[in-house]
């Protein structure tokens, strides 16, 4: 239990620093403002996001080499391990995905839609820079109980009780 405790309140910490950088960045009033901030998000949202796409297929990947291990190993799991796992796949899955959807997004031309109305811009900045804190928790989760299941592994096959 206290891996989740720690995976949900990490996820939550990012949370709440991309909720204190969204009121630090204020209200957009205009769509010109909405696009000089639209712009200025792509471009680490680009990195952050092929980063994230590649994270998680790595991981996607290492859960089934880690699969086999617990396989195969002389040990006896229980089914947490197994579920821990699992849930690890699944959230690999959602982020590239998520990664890949943000990526798209982030690609799109922005400074060449002019006939939009006005509101468009602001809320597409809100709703990038929202799938991107909500990403990055996403990753700092995954990567937290992916830190879980290793400590859990780790103690499970070393002889020493100190782990």
């Amino acid at each position: 239990m206290k891996h989740t405790a720690l995976t949900i309140s990490s996820a939550g910490i990012i949370l709440l620093v991309g909720l204190a950088g969204h009121f630090a960045s204020g209200a957009i009033y205009s769509s010109l403002e909405a696009r000089e901030m639209i712009s200025a998000l792509s471009s680490p949202a680009l990195y952050l996001g092929s980063a994230i796409a590649g994270s998680a297929a790595t991981t996607l990947a290492l859960m089934l080499t880690l699969l086999g291990l617990v396989r195969r190993a002389d040990a006896e799991f229980d089914v947490r391990m197994y579920k821990q796992i699992y849930r690890i796949a699944v959230m690999s899955t959602v982020l590239l995905g998520g990664a890949v959807v943000m990526l798209l997004l982030m690609t799109m031309p922005i400074g060449e839609f002019d006939d939009v109305p006005e509101n468009w811009f602001p809320m597409l900045f809100k709703v990038l820079y929202w799938i991107v804190v909500v990403l990055s928790a996403g990753l700092v989760a995954m990567v937290t109980m992916l830190f879980g299941t290793v400590r859990s592994l780790i103690a499970k096959l070393t002889p020493h009780d100190d782990v």
